[in-house]
Order: structure tokens, then C-alpha cells, then sequence
């Protein structure tokens, strides 16, 4: 009999509310410095988590809490390029 594992929950960046890890998307600054959205979920780097609702990632990227989660500065262009990869990404599940 296997042993009862909760589930990761991780805060969403875009409305501060807790989840579980498995329903937020991961956005991961890499050791080269590139921000990304992580499919896997496991990629090398500094991740911050956000709901895949277009609320939540406006308000992540518009806002600032993504670009201060992930510590770098995040400039139009980068944030545009973010955003609609998140929504791709909110497609596929």
C-alpha cells in the first residue's frame, strides 16, 4: 500500500491565492538569464508560478510581481513574448 503523498502548493504571483502546483503554470528565469515558460515544470532556474487565467497573468505581467518574483527586469517586448506563451501553454492542459 502506497503512502498518502499531499500535493505542492505553490502561491500564484498574479492574485497571491494558493494552489496546487499541478494547476498553476511555472515561469522560469534560466541560468543564462532567458524568461520562459517551463512546460515540464522542472527546469533549471528561478520559477514563479501563476493561474493560467488571463486575469492572473495580466496582472503578473502588468503588474510586476513576475519580474520581481524572478528578480530581473522585464521589458515590454520580454513581457508581450511571456504573456502569450503562458496562453499557449494554458491551451495545452
Amino acid at each position: 500500500m502506497a503512502a498518502y503523498r499531499p500535493e505542492p502548493a505553490r502561491t500564484c504571483v498574479g492574485c497571491r491565492q494558493r494552489a496546487d502546483k499541478r494547476v498553476l503554470r511555472r515561469v522560469v528565469r534560466t541560468p543564462d538569464g532567458r524568461i520562459e515558460a517551463d512546460v515540464t515544470g522542472r527546469a533549471p532556474g528561478r520559477g514563479a508560478y501563476v493561474h493560467p487565467s488571463e486575469d492572473c497573468i495580466g496582472k503578473a505581467v502588468r503588474g510586476g510581481s513576475i519580474a520581481r518574483a524572478l528578480r530581473v527586469p522585464l521589458g515590454e517586448r520580454e513581457a508581450g513574448r511571456l504573456m502569450e506563451a503562458l496562453r499557449e501553454r494554458g491551451d495545452e492542459r
